[in-house]
């Protein structure tokens, strides 16, 4: 059963969220609903959800600012907004999903199934055999306003940026945002095994288990996350890849 949280602060909109989920209800259980994003801050991660469905546009703290003051969390994110202005690149990269309101339920059930699959994924890497560290192997330092996250290099997943935001996916681990560009952590990791594959995702070679083809394709990674390769960059995929 998949365990949801809704934060958005317009009563009516948490509501209507809730009453849609209710034709999932065999897969979807919502644990709670939050008004005010001060409230969640404090309460969300003791929840132990497994996805978010977040408002952008709220006082105070819009969606984007929300999650950097969590700085670490396990939970996927799916965007509800009523604003199509945010359908960027860059959102979409950090974003599990992007659903525009008035939430359409057929969009949602795929967004529904992409959940599950990303948590069959998950699953996998908790009975991951732990890699060998590499010669090259060091940590990095994450700088965040709770303090500095030291991480070892071949834990990263993949990287992905929201907004001014980098986002790190981690090997059994909770996510992590930090305030640089992604542009800084492609120069920070030149090594074979990390690639930038688009514009707002650097991924770890060493996690991808299936390439899809297309025009620039999809790589499949083993938390069941699937990215686009633009076309720019898939000769350099392949060659990494498969050589």
């Amino acid at each position: 059963m998949i365990k949801a949280v809704i934060l958005d602060d317009e009563i009516k909109g948490s509501n209507l969220m809730q009453h849609k989920l209710k034709a999932f209800s065999e897969q979807v259980e919502v644990l709670q609903v939050f008004n005010d994003p001060q409230e969640a801050l404090g309460k969300v991660k003791a929840l132990a959800a497994d996805v978010l469905f977040l408002d952008v546009e709220m006082p105070v703290l819009n969606g984007f600012q929300f999650l950097e003051k969590l700085e670490q969390f396990d939970f996927e994110v799916i965007f509800v907004t009523a604003y199509n202005i945010y359908t960027l690149d860059a959102l979409r990269a950090n974003a599990l999903d992007y659903l525009l309101k008035p939430v359409n339920p057929d969009e949602l059930h795929k967004a529904i199934i992409k959940l599950e699959k990303r948590m069959e994924g998950k699953e996998k890497l908790k009975h991951l055999e732990p890699q060998p560290q590499r010669q090259c192997s060091s940590r990095i330092a994450l700088p965040t306003a709770e303090g500095i996250h030291l991480i070892k290099r071949e834990d990263i997943l993949r990287i992905e940026a929201m907004s001014n935001y980098s986002v790190f996916y981690l090997l059994n681990q909770p996510k992590i945002i930090v305030s640089k560009t992604l542009k800084e952590y492609e120069l920070l990791l030149e090594e074979p095994n990390f690639l930038r594959i688009n514009r707002s995702t650097i991924v770890n070679l060493d996690f991808v288990v299936k390439y899809k083809k297309g025009d620039g394709g999809q790589v499949e990674m083993l938390d069941g996350a699937e990215l686009e390769v633009s076309s720019a960059k898939k000769s350099l995929l392949m060659e990494r890849l498969f050589s």
